[in-house]
């Protein structure tokens, strides 16, 4: 479906905000706005996780240093 598009960096990057944002979620009462951050946590760590990246696809851009799959 998807190539894998996420480096090595960016995975990081995405993994750790995404834990900080549901973190926030469930630390931090934020009304509707918390589950826009719940949201953007999900996304961040499922993209981190499986090195995919849906928007970057659709833009050509790819992260990684090598562009061996």
């Amino acid at each position: 479906m998807f190539n894998v598009n996420v480096g090595s960096t960016d995975r990081m990057i995405r993994i750790v905000a995404g834990i900080v944002l549901l973190a926030l979620f469930f630390v931090i009462e934020m009304g509707t706005w918390g589950w826009l951050v719940a949201l953007v946590g999900v996304v961040l760590l499922a993209t981190g996780l499986m090195s995919r990246c849906a928007l970057y696809s659709l833009l050509g851009i790819d992260t990684r240093g090598n562009k061996a799959t």
